[in-house]
């Protein structure tokens, strides 16, 4: 009896972890512990030897502290060109600045941008190019634009019968999986493909599940080679030792740009032109923070900031990011949500710019017709087990 009524006990104790399973807490770790797929190099050199290559690349494509483009070179691949993504080669032209071509002032090759009108390689810019190395960091995020340069690269290589080879970097949000999938009349660079905002692939996996649905113009397939990364997991925030981008300088600011972006679409700041862009956010007339900025020109990374000049009322977020450990694993609407409820009724608070965000119109309705955060993200719930099916075919690290 006694083995019986300890046996009901356990039971219970236990009951409540297998119905509701807990999340496991992500782990804060350097970039040193993971063996990124540039650092690799004897799994990739051997496929460009005696070949024509081009790079897509920024400068975040460092093995250790030299540039991979310098690496190449040393080692006798012959480089003939280098594409850049938003930001530029070198990573010091702010969100949305026009990227022209050039030449790279350390090697002299020729550079040539794919943004702005330009964001697909043409079949001229491939001509004379035998094989592409793809290296760019990715922060897990449908909006940062990365993924959709990844696609456009892709198709090119597919439609001129040029490999790719993808060196694959950890993904600082690839911990969980949360928002609205993208529905397709919202297709635009900042979200080409049916995935949620935050999609839990590294870019290497991304580029797989491109291929493996179809996702190429005319169904293209490419010829694709990933270069997988060692030791690393799903459940890392791994701590970027370059910035990805000139308005994410710290993990904190990475960690908090799934939630924060959506402001970007708004009347509101998310600090552009302080020292703690997305881990703040602000208004003039916000007075539900207890927190305030002052936005200023700061070259190269933001020339013109919203609200320069003027004091801005909101908050830090700095260490809510550091309580990473015990915060849900999920997109945090809480801000947008009180945001509006506080600004919206004497401002016109969301811009065009954020329904492409959400990838959807659905979500700027719902916060305008009042809904909380429990009924928005309920009405995501579908589309994302739908994509978490998809998502497990494409994981290279499980």
């Amino acid at each position: 009896m006694k083995l019986l009524i300890s046996g009901i006990v356990i039971l219970f104790i236990i009951l409540p972890f297998l119905i509701f399973p807990q999340q496991k807490e992500p782990e804060l770790v350097d970039y040193a512990k993971v063996t990124c797929g540039a650092q690799r190099t004897g799994e990739y050199m051997p496929l460009l030897e005696s070949k024509n290559v081009a790079v897509v690349a920024n400068q975040a494509s460092l093995i250790g502290t030299t540039h991979l483009v310098d690496t190449l070179l040393s080692s006798g691949i012959r480089v003939v060109k280098i594409f850049s993504p938003e930001h530029g080669f070198r990573g010091n032209a702010e969100a949305g600045a026009l990227i022209k071509d050039g030449k790279d002032s350390q090697t002299g090759l020729p550079v040539i941008s794919l943004y702005g009108k330009h964001k697909n390689p043409t079949a001229e810019d491939m001509a004379g190019v035998d094989i592409v190395v793809f290296d760019l960091q990715d922060v897990g995020v449908r909006f940062y634009t990365y993924i959709s340069t990844l696609a456009y690269v892709m198709e090119s290589c597919a439609e001129n019968n040029i490999p790719l080879v993808v060196l694959d970097r950890p993904n600082p949000n690839g911990f969980y999986v949360d928002g609205p999938v993208l529905e397709p009349e919202y297709s635009s660079f900042v979200g080409m493909h049916a995935v949620p905002v935050v999609y839990g692939m590294t870019i290497g996996e991304y580029a797989q599940m491109v291929n493996g649905k179809k996702w190429l113009t005319d169904s293209l397939h490419c010829d694709l080679t990933v270069i997988s990364l060692k030791g690393y997991s799903h459940n890392m925030i791994v701590k970027l030792p370059v910035k990805p981008s000139p308005n994410l300088p710290a993990w904190e600011s990475v960690y908090l740009y799934p939630s924060l972006a959506f402001f970007e679409g708004t009347v509101v700041s998310v600090g552009r032109g302080t020292d703690l862009p997305f881990q703040v956010y602000g208004h003039p007339d916000l007075k539900t923070g207890d927190f305030s900025f002052t936005p200023h020109r700061i070259p190269g990374v933001s020339e013109h900031p919203k609200f320069e000049g003027q004091t801005c009322y909101g908050q830090n977020l700095t260490g809510y990011a550091r309580n990473y450990k015990t915060n849900p694993h999920r997109l945090n609407l809480s801000w947008l949500i009180e945001t509006y409820r506080a600004l919206s009724p004497d401002h016109p608070f969301f811009n065009d710019y954020f329904d492409k965000l959400a990838g959807t119109g659905r979500l700027r309705k719902q916060i305008e017709e009042g809904l909380s955060e429990k009924e928005i993200r309920a009405s995501w719930q579908n589309g994302l087990e739908e994509f978490e099916k998809i998502r497990q075919k494409y994981l290279l690290y499980k």
